[in-house]
């Protein structure tokens, strides 16, 4: 791994050269405070505590600067004293101690500076450039990928984004908060939540059951629901999405990598008006009073903020870049996802899919923090449901591929329905009886919910809900964004179009 980083690094450094080389400009640098800062580190050895979180050995120009930062942050990590004498000793133990200047480089550098006072001051210049020569090395590299006709503008555009987001990340550092203001965002948000008349703190399901224990979902949450397959789990969050989009005017975006978005369409019009399923699907001919009741039916869906994307094998990393356009330019309160054992992870960890599937839990849990949105995943269960005796029921360690899953979570829920393993035979009434099993609640109580599959409509309904239709208000048209980002289509006759 680390002779991948060094090539990596290498090669980054190449392309910046190149590049400066062409403009007739020197790479952005900043010996100077190179030398103050490792010289601070020499004088006050602790003070690396201020800046460990802030740069990293790449932060440094010079090789020979770096190579010494390298050995300092070595020496902090095992607890050993930091001084002239121990990093001459770290370095010879590398082999670099020489290539360095040897110790009368060190010893200037430990006369450079009187006092460690301004350090983290001068690691952030550090950082500052570090940023900026590898803009220009990810720029060479998009000019010279930009004239490969045998690369995709897609890939090139993922790619480009891939490297900008990840910079990006490194620049984002939260700074400590004392805890008088934490209290006093915590005070507003009450306040907040104590205005809403539905009495919820989060954005609301439309399951009424679920909301209960809820308080509906939390931003920055990370709720995976989980299944065997056929159980319902698109259903599920089908009709959750519809609630929310068209009950309470919620814009949510919905990320299908199993079905297309024609098929999530249908779903939704076999949901909404109650026609046969084969009617919708095109198996049977409408009658003139059905195509009436479906244009009357669908007029409240085709205006909800419902925004639907079928990329199969999205990439984490173009998830990222999608759901932050979309919570930007379109306001999206929630994003769900179908399913994410399905999604790829990042290229280094192709082929170790437990690993694979760990990193793209820990991206979903980030980025739901990061753009302070819930983040409905469905995931998979294994086939141990199937061979244990009794009510079948799932349980956490059922989660398909990787413990970090369950781990990553704020909520973990199971949808368990005793009819799909023929345990209401006997009783025909418990036919489509559902148990949502909140296994992991992080805020809040771990309890079973009873809600009922209606099979011919294709959704969920909480068990007192008798109703076969709905009375909603929206807004905005349903659309479906393409497979590709800089390419929209619509499933309806919207006043207006609007690129993400």
């Amino acid at each position: 791994m680390a002779k991948t980083d060094n090539r990596q690094k290498a090669k980054s450094e190449k392309n910046i050269d190149i590049l400066s080389l062409e403009m007739g400009k020197k790479p952005p640098q900043a010996i100077d405070i190179e030398e103050a800062v490792l010289g601070a580190l020499m004088l006050e050895p602790n003070a690396i505590s201020d800046i460990i979180d802030v740069i990293n050995p790449e932060c440094f120009y010079k090789e020979s600067n770096r190579k010494i930062f390298s050995a300092i942050a070595s020496l902090a990590s095992k607890h050993a004293p930091v001084d002239i004498f121990t990093i001459s000793e770290e370095l010879k133990n590398l082999g670099d101690l020489e290539a360095v200047g040897g110790t009368v480089y060190l010893s200037q550098l430990s006369m450079k500076i009187g006092a460690a006072a301004h350090i983290d001051y001068h690691a952030k210049i550090l950082l500052q450039k570090y940023i900026q020569r590898e803009l220009i090395g990810i720029s060479y590299e998009v000019q010279r990928d930009s004239f490969d006709d045998n690369i995709s503008v897609d890939d090139l555009l993922d790619t480009t984004q891939q490297k900008i987001f990840t910079l990006s990340d490194r620049n984002m550092k939260r700074d400590t908060q004392a805890i008088q203001f934490v209290i006093s965002q915590a005070i507003d948000d009450l306040q907040s939540t104590q205005l809403r008349e539905d009495g919820l703190s989060g954005v609301p399901s439309g399951y009424t059951s679920i909301d209960r224990v809820t308080l509906g979902w939390q931003p920055s949450d990370l709720i995976i629901i989980a299944a065997r397959p056929s159980v319902g789990k698109t259903a599920f969050v089908l009709t959750m999405a519809r609630n929310m989009s068209v009950d309470h005017n919620v814009p949510v975006a919905f990320f299908s990598l199993e079905m297309s978005s024609l098929q999530l369409a249908k779903r939704l019009m076999i949901s909404e008006t109650g026609l046969e399923p084969d009617k919708i699907k095109g198996g049977k001919k409408l009658a003139d009073y059905e195509w009436e009741q479906l244009n009357s039916k669908l007029n409240q869906l085709v205006k909800a903020p419902l925004y639907i994307d079928d990329t199969p094998s999205l990439s984490i990393y173009e998830f990222r870049s999608k759901a932050r356009r979309l919570v930007a330019n379109a306001g999206v309160k929630m994003i769900i996802i179908d399913y994410l054992q399905l999604m790829t992870g990042p290229p280094e960890l192709k082929g170790m899919r437990e690993q694979e599937v760990s990193a793209i839990s820990r991206s979903l849990k980030s980025i739901a923090k990061e753009l302070n949105v819930p983040i409905i995943s469905l995931s998979q269960l294994s086939r141990a449901v199937e061979t244990r005796g009794g009510a079948k029921r799932p349980q956490l360690s059922d989660l398909r591929e990787s413990g970090a899953i369950e781990q990553d979570a704020d909520i973990v829920m199971f949808i368990h329905r005793p009819d799909y393993y023929g345990l209401t035979d006997e009783n025909p009434e418990m036919k489509g009886m559902t148990d949502i099993i909140i296994a992991k609640h992080r805020n809040g109580e771990v309890k079973d919910v009873q809600m009922r599959f209606r099979s011919s409509e294709v959704k969920f309904v909480d068990v007192t809900d008798s109703a076969l239709s709905f009375d909603p208000f929206a807004r905005d048209g349903i659309e479906t964004i393409s497979s590709k980002m800089n390419q929209t289509e619509f499933i309806s006759n919207s006043d207006f179009e609007r690129e993400f």
